[in-house]
């Protein structure tokens, strides 16, 4: 809800500088605002996009092959640890003044940014589901859980960093959050926001 209102505030002292540049007939003050770096920076902070999920991973040494050493191994040997843990993450792009560009043409205001990326990424540990089966001659190993856990935060961390749907989806939110305050200034002009693909993270494998 923050978010929306301080969007609102920008838009409205946005369309404040756009009547006053009219008013006074003057297009330095516009493209001052227009072109102010610490507003792209504040408006790309908002348009960030929160996702939540669950990661889960099971690590298990048996092959289920239905085999009679597999079943074997499942009743006196069996390890298999499944581990599953809510996530929050957010997307969006890093702003500082060699990162981005504004221009401005008789027809288009053109913003360069950073291509989106995986900003922060939390698992919420208190929420942890586990189970575990051992065979009949293996013990509790606490080493393991510490282990699985390891290899989730890796695993279920690149998997979010490659991720071109939220990528992309980042990307729609900040041209529509980047159209909403640049309204006032598009009269005669279209808006463009281009993202440098040189940034971009690799595809999802």
């Amino acid at each position: 809800m923050k978010k929306f209102f301080y969007v609102v505030a920008f838009i409205l002292i946005g369309l404040l500088t756009f009547w006053l540049g009219k008013r006074f007939g003057s297009t330095e003050v516009s493209q001052q605002v227009i072109s102010n770096s610490i507003i792209v920076k504040e408006i790309a902070e908002l348009a960030s996009l929160d996702v939540q999920g669950n990661a889960s991973i099971k690590r298990s040494n048996l092959e289920n092959d239905g085999s009679w050493t597999d079943n074997l191994r499942k009743t006196f040997l069996e390890n298999t640890v499944w581990v599953s843990i809510p996530y929050q993450a957010k997307y969006g792009v890093h702003v500082d003044e060699k990162d981005f560009k504004v221009e401005m043409t008789p027809k288009k205001i053109i913003i360069d940014l950073p291509a989106p990326r995986l900003l922060s990424y939390e698992l919420k540990m208190d929420r942890m589901e586990t189970s575990t089966r051992k065979g009949l001659f293996l013990s509790q190993d606490d080493e393991a859980y510490t282990a699985v856990q390891k290899k989730l935060y890796q695993t279920s961390r690149a998997q979010l960093e490659a991720n071109t749907i939220y990528i992309e989806q980042s990307k729609d939110k900040i041209r529509k959050v980047m159209a909403q305050y640049y309204a006032p200034f598009m009269k005669d002009r279209a808006l463009e926001v281009r993202f440098d693909a040189a940034t971009a993270p690799p595809p999802l494998k």
